[in-house]
């Protein structure tokens, strides 16, 4: 009888490594896809571009089947699915590749369809596809690295792809500006991600990520992290800083909407938030260092409410779009810091894609525009500005004490009734009474719907560990009532904050900080040369020239 079961056993065994086998190889098929695509597409000049995008659309597609299929192994394995310590699927990273490579078959549809008849060509067309397939292979492989190796290079590789299609429009001043800025956090970023790496892989004696994740969670439940783990988190920390586009190295991701639309929503909807899932995998290794953590609360808290309040001066649809990003990333890094995990992957998440959404349709935005000018200005009423802050605390605060477990402290309940109030903000022609009751309770059943998505995120099982820092929480709480009071005053009354608007508008100048130190630490010439410089309306084929 023990012969048999201990032979069950075994088979049992088998089956388990050959599923995880099958799994990561499954997975591999997707950046694989995106580069044979890369591959074909630079080798076969005499493709049309229907032909160009047919073939990375297929390849997306298809990635994206092979993503879906690796998930469903993945949740059928009782471990990790990994591969030489080097590649492995958890859960959540399972969930990421899915995400993005729908979002990536998505762009790249809308992208055939917005550059036809663009003045590059088919020759910008083929580079702009294999520059996309390039850039959506790396975060794949970034997604599956298991080793400091992997997440290295295929972090490098992500900005080196990407740099060609910031500089699509190689005319472009601030298109070149921005990617010079880029290039060099990217660099700066590379050179501190090594040290982390050269430090940790010294203390654990090994490069791979889940072995650092097990060292890390061992010494920071007995309060023995050493010095070297510590400064780990801390070069970890910085070098997300600089590829996360936070105050104050944010400025090209706002100088960059010169690059074509469906660039701007693959950066802002996946390429950016790759530093809140690199603090999310190394979550352990980021509770071993106070220092590292006071940090991320302490730039992500400080990029959310500067950038907060430039979003709220500007008129561009993108450049509101991208100051947006930079404040949601602040807010993203911040809950790493606060060890809230489970609220910056649902944060992660549903940034990603809403920013996808409101760049592709970032075109009916003059449409919009008019209707509401034609509407008028529709300030919020004084009695709602301060009643809401108090219904949603209230209301989130309930469904929180309904749960047999609340999923958050006390003080992001905090943090989120400040977020969520403006919800509830009653326009100023509405009076008390039974309109003002139904504008209240529209905005109550919001605020619920968001309350119960939060909470239904901390059921799912995506391996990721909570671990609240509640003297820094409240810190955060005090900081978002202070935006909140601020952004009615500049509802209500701007007048009052006439020289805070100035600045504000000016972005507090800390990007032109950056631009003068970034030109002066590695100068190159941004502005384009005279052979460059054409007109964008000028015919983009020889069959036009032909006509004229």
């Amino acid at each position: 009888m023990a012969t048999v079961l201990g032979t069950e056993g075994d088979v049992m065994d088998q089956w388990t490594g050959l599923a995880a086998d099958v799994g990561i190889c499954v997975a591999l098929m997707a950046p694989v896809l995106a580069l044979c695509s890369a591959a074909w597409t630079r080798w076969d000049q005499a493709a049309r571009a229907d032909q160009v995008w047919r073939r990375l659309q297929g390849a997306l597609w298809l990635g994206l089947a092979a993503s879906v299929a690796a998930a469903g192994l993945q949740a059928l394995s009782p471990e990790p699915p990994s591969w030489g310590g080097m590649v492995a699927i958890t859960p959540l990273s399972a969930t990421l590749a899915v995400l993005v490579q729908g979002l990536a078959a998505v762009i790249a549809s809308f992208s055939g369809r917005y550059l036809q008849g663009d003045v590059q060509g088919l020759v910008g067309q083929r580079r702009y596809a294999v520059a996309l397939a390039g850039v959506l292979a790396s975060v794949q492989v970034l997604l599956l690295a298991d080793h400091w190796v992997m997440l290295i290079a295929a972090w490098a590789a992500v900005g080196a792809c990407l740099q060609r299609l910031l500089c699509f429009y190689g005319n472009r001043p601030f298109a070149l500006l921005a990617a010079h800025k880029k290039r060099l956090a990217d660099r700066m970023a590379d050179v501190l991600l090594i040290g982390a790496a050269a430090l940790a892989w010294h203390e654990v004696g090994s490069g791979s990520l889940t072995q650092l994740a097990q060292h890390a969670a061992q010494h920071v439940a007995q309060a023995t992290a050493s010095a070297a783990l510590q400064a780990s988190a801390v070069l970890l920390v910085l070098a997300v800083v600089l590829r996360t586009a936070l105050l104050p190295v944010h400025g090209w991701i706002i100088q960059v909407m010169e690059a074509p639309t469906p660039v701007s929503a693959l950066l802002h909807a996946g390429v950016v938030n790759l530093g809140g899932w690199v603090l999310i995998r190394q979550s352990a290794l980021i509770e071993a260092s106070p220092i590292a953590r006071w940090l991320l609360v302490g730039v992500g808290l400080t990029t959310a409410l500067l950038a907060g309040m430039v979003m709220m001066t500007r008129i561009s649809i993108k450049v509101r779009l991208a100051w947006s990003t930079v404040a949601q990333m602040g807010f993203m890094v911040m809950e790493c810091g606060l060890g809230l995990y489970t609220l910056a992957t649902l944060h992660l998440i549903g940034h990603s894609l809403y920013k996808a959404h409101a760049f592709l349709s970032s075109s009916g935005a003059v449409q919009q525009t008019r209707l509401q000018g034609m509407r008028g200005a529709n300030l919020p009423a004084a009695w709602s500005v301060w009643l809401a802050p108090v219904l949603a605390l209230t209301l989130v605060a309930g469904m929180q004490a309904a749960m047999a477990a609340p999923s958050w402290p006390w003080w992001w309940t905090a943090v989120l009734a400040s977020a969520w109030a403006p919800l509830m903000w009653a326009p100023e022609h509405v009076r008390a009474g039974r309109s003002s009751a139904l504008v209240l309770g529209v905005g109550a059943c919001m605020v619920a719907g968001l309350t119960l998505l939060a909470t239904l995120a901390h059921a799912l099982p995506l391996g990721v560990v909570d671990a609240p820092h509640d003297a820094a929480g409240w810190l955060a709480a005090l900081a978002m009532a202070l935006m909140y009071v601020a952004l009615v005053v500049l509802q209500r009354w701007p007048r009052k904050l006439v020289v805070w608007r100035r600045w504000s508008y000016a972005g507090f100048y800390v990007d032109e900080v950056y631009t003068r130190a970034a030109l002066s630490l590695w100068p190159t010439r941004w502005t384009p040369s005279q052979a460059d410089q054409q007109d964008e309306w000028a015919p983009s084929s020889p069959l036009m020239t032909a006509q004229d």
